[in-house]
């Protein structure tokens, strides 16, 4: 068991409306300083869900992004400037973190992440929080947490439209993956990305935000968890719709006859 922190005066007043939380209190503000966080993609989700979490006082924040800040990006993706156009995104996220948070220690992974290496990174961290663009991405994320037995947090948006939920299936029934609402990823082309269908800048910090607070809630154990949910928001529509996702089953990750049982399909 680690020995209580020791709060500097400046952290003092610098999470005093956390600490003033019941649910949080110094307890959790110690948690949320001693946790450690991956996010994949500094993207448009990655960009507001990095900054609130580096506010927040997670100690430890991994970036993964193998892109390079682009003038296109700006329109969303809030962490990066001018200035590092042409910049690896993880070091413009980094920059940025530092300069706003100095409790917070910034690991950048300048990579994609794949079967080779997801369980490596996965593994050095807490909790992953999922803002990446395509499916091949959120189904590894998927399967490489289950395995490693980390919480996932994921969230996609397009257009007008956003959708988040948490998954924990490594914890036993009732908890479904990915998986059991999305048994494969869709053909090839069927879904449009962002950079060709567009998306309303102002959505990534909308579902960004949401993101990052799930994301705090799970690590500091509090509030109804969206894990068993899934969120799904239209934004032109002003309308929110939660709905029930129940385990599968026959799902063959996490089902009663799994047929993955590694990363080797990916």
């Amino acid at each position: 068991m680690l020995p209580p922190m020791d709060f500097t005066e400046t952290q003092l007043h610098r999470y005093s409306r956390h600490i003033i939380l019941p649910e949080v209190g110094g307890t959790g503000q110690e948690t949320l300083l001693r946790s450690r966080v991956l996010v994949v993609g500094a993207g448009g989700l990655g960009a507001p869900l990095l900054l609130y979490l580096a506010a927040a006082g997670v100690g430890t924040i991994g970036v993964v992004d193998d892109d390079t800040v682009d003038l296109s990006n700006l329109q969303r993706q809030v962490i990066h400037d001018e200035a590092w156009i042409g910049a690896p995104k993880v070091e413009s996220a980094a920059a940025r973190l530092r300069a706003l948070n100095p409790d917070v220690r910034v690991e950048t992974h300048r990579t994609r992440i794949g079967r080779d290496n997801a369980l490596d990174l996965i593994g050095r961290y807490d909790l992953v929080a999922d803002g990446s663009d395509n499916f091949a991405t959120r189904f590894l994320l998927n399967d490489a947490c289950y395995f490693a037995g980390k919480p996932l947090v994921s969230a996609a948006i397009l257009r007008f439209d956003g959708q988040l939920s948490t998954y924990k299936a490594h914890q036993g029934a009732p908890h479904p993956c990915y998986r059991c609402l999305f048994p494969e990823p869709p053909p090839k082309g069927l879904v449009p990305s962002c950079s060709e269908g567009g998306v309303l800048g102002a959505l990534g910090g909308f579902v960004g935000s949401l993101q990052a607070t799930e994301v705090l809630k799970e690590l500091l154990g509090i509030g109804e968890s969206l894990s068993g949910s899934l969120l799904m928001l239209d934004t032109l529509n002003t309308a929110f719709q939660r709905v029930t996702v129940r385990r599968d089953p026959d799902c063959p990750l996490c089902g009663a006859h799994p047929t993955i049982r590694d990363l080797s399909g990916h």
